[in-house]
């Protein structure tokens, strides 16, 4: 794989967990700060965009009784809580950082625009990109490919606990298959699971090729990053 210059990683709240139940594991959250740091020292610009499931999850809200809209917004503000906990990390490992959102939260965040956040890239600024797309009804994932596609990134490395894209379940059918490189056409003909449908078509559309890999363990950003064969490529 080509090395990129500047990726958009796209973190699981629900990772944040480690062991708990709910809530942000400090040992996890160092772990990924310590990612984060190695693969910036690669001489690469690092968009960041954090899920929120680890403290609310929209859509599991309106199986709860929450109404939709409202739900959504609880979940993007959870965004912001665990983009400020990474923030926080990152900066004890020594990087600079930018705090954007795309739910107004002045005066903890900026606003998010393409322009702050490609600037603050060229600044060296690790950039963490919060509170979704603004907007109820998009999904993590989403908000990570649009901004992806916002940033101009070359590569969206999606952290999951599992290593790549499988053709079915690994956790429930023990004899899926991992796949170490499909096509978007290929996903969509063989219905493989790597984002919803509107994160997908973004990538597909705007040429923004996706690396789903295993970001619990330990050293695969970097793995990846210098050429690796780890996760599923899609492009």
């Amino acid at each position: 794989m080509k090395k990129p210059t500047r990726i958009l990683l796209k973190l699981s709240g629900e990772a944040l967990m480690g062991h708990q139940q709910y809530g942000i594991d400090a040992t996890r959250l160092k772990d990924y700060a310590v990612e984060v740091k190695e693969a910036f020292n690669l001489g690469l610009q690092i968009g960041i965009v954090i899920g929120g499931g680890n403290i609310f999850r929209g859509l599991q809200g309106t199986d709860d009784g929450f109404d939709r809209i409202q739900g959504d917004y609880m979940g993007m503000l959870a965004t912001v809580i665990n983009s400020l906990a990474l923030q926080s990390a990152l900066e004890q490992e020594g990087l600079k950082t930018k705090l954007l959102s795309g739910l107004p939260v002045d005066p903890v965040a900026e606003s998010m625009s393409s322009r702050k956040a490609i600037q603050a890239l060229e600044e060296n600024y690790v950039v963490i990109m919060a509170g979704g797309t603004g907007r109820p009804y998009f999904t993590t994932d989403t908000t990570a490919a649009l901004r992806g596609v916002e940033i101009k990134a070359d590569l969206l490395l999606k952290g999951t606990r599992v290593d790549g894209v499988y053709s079915d379940d690994p956790e429930k059918n023990p004899n899926a298959t991992r796949y170490s490189k499909v096509t978007f056409e290929e996903v969509i003909e063989k219905n493989l699971k790597v984002m919803d449908q509107t994160a997908f078509t973004l990538c597909r559309e705007n040429k923004l090729p996706i690396l789903v890999f295993n970001m619990n363990e330990k050293g695969n950003l970097r793995k990846i990053l210098t050429g690796k064969d780890i996760g599923t490529k899609i492009d």
